[in-house]
């Protein structure tokens, strides 16, 4: 069983629910598994990096948010991402160094585009001692 998230069914969509110790955990597994249905993840060397850092309203919207931009550069900028430290995470901001590589078709076969992250069903618990979350992907 993977412990950083399983998929979910949902009706044209793709549904995650990701796992986490903390939030930075969460967050981190999160990013993880909207790269890993994008192209397999594992395959990802992030040798190169970026700082990011977003603020929100609520924890909801900052997960948004938080993925929203990181699928942003991969449309913009064509980079996978796999590997995520949260350097500093609260119910409103988080910063974090995201580890990518530019994609190569050769390497990564994209297997489902993603056209948006929504709010649909969306939801963030804690569930004995472990955070989850709950995420609709348009595709």
């Amino acid at each position: 069983m993977n412990t950083r998230y399983k998929l979910i069914d949902h009706t044209a969509d793709i549904g995650i629910i990701a796992y986490g110790k903390d939030l930075a955990e969460l967050f981190a597994n999160s990013a993880y598994a909207m790269f890993d249905i994008l192209t397999e993840a594992d395959k990802i060397d992030g040798k190169d990096s970026f700082e990011i850092q977003i603020s929100a309203k609520s924890l909801e919207e900052l997960l948004i948010t938080w993925l929203d931009e990181l699928l942003f550069r991969y449309e913009t900028e064509r980079i996978v991402c796999n590997r995520f430290i949260i350097n500093n995470i609260d119910e409103k901001s988080i910063k974090a160094t995201v580890f990518y590589e530019k994609i190569d078709r050769n390497k990564h076969e994209i297997k489902t585009e993603i056209k948006n992250v929504t709010y649909h069903q969306l939801g963030i618990k804690k569930v004995r001692n472990r955070w989850q979350a709950q995420v609709i992907f348009d595709v």
